[in-house]
């Protein structure tokens, strides 16, 4: 009898103190692993004379180290395209590309006390990235001649393959289960891509390299690796 009762309270404060800790970890748990699926549009500031909106396509996974710092590598395929017959240099190209990026990016979350403020906790999704990339250039169409000055051609390759630095500024939508886990998340973004060479639109011309913008939206879904963070995430 003595043993079965100090079974019994054995049994019973074990219970209660996996309970507790399950409860202590609701709402600091979070998914390490993301993968991502998205768009948006691109437009291209290079040699060409007028800049046309394009769309391209994108996946990508993310290592969260932290809730609010990630890791993330993304490959992305569309169209860059502008210039114009009609214009002064003639210039006009049309790009089907691919790249593939990596980024480190830190969310306003991990270095702000978001549990007592509203806005605060509003703010904590705003994020800064940047890294590097690689684009692969696979130039369909171009036109380097121009209709109105006489022999002016612009030079350049068509398939070139270049290194560019993309920078990113967004913000993270948080979508959580029934422990307050980040599950889901719709992520808003306009970035920033520094072109190092100066072929994106297949010309050669001018002092500065060329570089592209663009505005995307992805939806991200937790994939597992499921462990904790050192403050609470949902508010």
């Amino acid at each position: 009898m003595i043993k079965l009762l100090f079974k019994t309270t054995l049994f019973t404060l074990l219970l209660c103190l996996v309970t507790l800790l399950s409860k202590a970890q609701i709402g600091y748990d979070y998914a390490q692993y993301d993968i991502g699926f998205g768009g948006g549009i691109s437009r291209v500031y290079g040699d060409a004379e007028t800049a046309k909106n394009t769309p391209y396509g994108l996946v990508n996974f993310t290592y969260n180290h932290t809730p609010y710092v990630n890791y993330i590598v993304e490959a992305q395929g569309g169209i860059l395209e502008g210039g114009s017959g009609a214009t002064l240099s003639g210039r006009y190209f049309r790009n089907v590309y691919k790249a593939i990026t990596f980024r480190g990016q830190l969310q306003a979350g991990e270095f702000i006390n978001y549990s007592g403020s509203r806005v605060f906790n509003a703010l904590k999704n705003i994020y800064a990235s940047a890294g590097f990339g690689y684009i692969i250039n696979d130039i369909r169409s171009i036109n380097r001649t121009s209709f109105v000055l006489p022999d002016y051609t612009t030079p350049g390759e068509i398939d070139a393959h270049e290194l560019f630095l993309p920078v990113k500024l967004g913000y993270e939508f948080k979508v959580f289960n029934r422990y307050d886990e980040p599950s889901f998340k719709v992520d808003i973004g306009a970035q920033y891509n520094y072109d190092f060479g100066d072929n994106l639109d297949g010309f050669d011309a001018g002092l500065s390299k060329d570089k592209f913008i663009q505005y995307n939206i992805t939806l991200k879904f937790a994939i597992g690796g499921v462990t904790s963070y050192r403050k609470k995430i949902a508010y």
